[in-house]
């Protein structure tokens, strides 16, 4: 796994408990200090709360679909903050989807650790 040279902080909201808890240690194994949320509406008052650099976003939440997420936190003054969807929903238009409702990048569940890290150092390092 690539090494992450430097600490940046990332909402992470998943419903799942066991993936929430996977996608968090990983995280937090490669040096990223996390905040974990189980609902949309936790996770839009968390990204208020506090200055996040990266926001990790199932799509399919129980209360708020991960969309909304996205359009509520760049709404709410999230524009710095680079969201990137975790989904099992794959096809063309649900990249798409994403895209249009703010994501920068958009990874199919399970997510491959490898690929995550890998899109996160592009990411804080300007390659995306």
């Amino acid at each position: 796994m690539l090494r992450v040279e430097t600490v940046h902080d990332i909402l992470l909201i998943e419903d799942n408990p066991d993936a929430r808890e996977t996608v968090r240690l990983l995280l937090e194994l490669e040096g990223y200090r996390v905040a974990a949320a189980e609902t949309g509406e936790q996770g839009i008052q968390l990204a208020r709360d506090k200055a996040f650099a990266i926001g990790l976003i199932d799509i399919g939440l129980p209360d708020l679909d991960g969309y909304t997420v996205a359009q509520r936190i760049r709404a709410g003054g999230g524009t710095g903050l680079v969201l990137i969807a975790l989904t099992g929903y794959s096809d063309p238009d649900d990249v798409r989807r994403a895209r249009a409702a703010g994501f920068d990048a958009h990874l199919v569940k399970p997510v491959d650790p490898d690929t995550l890290t890998k899109t996160l150092t592009d990411i804080t390092s300007g390659r995306r």
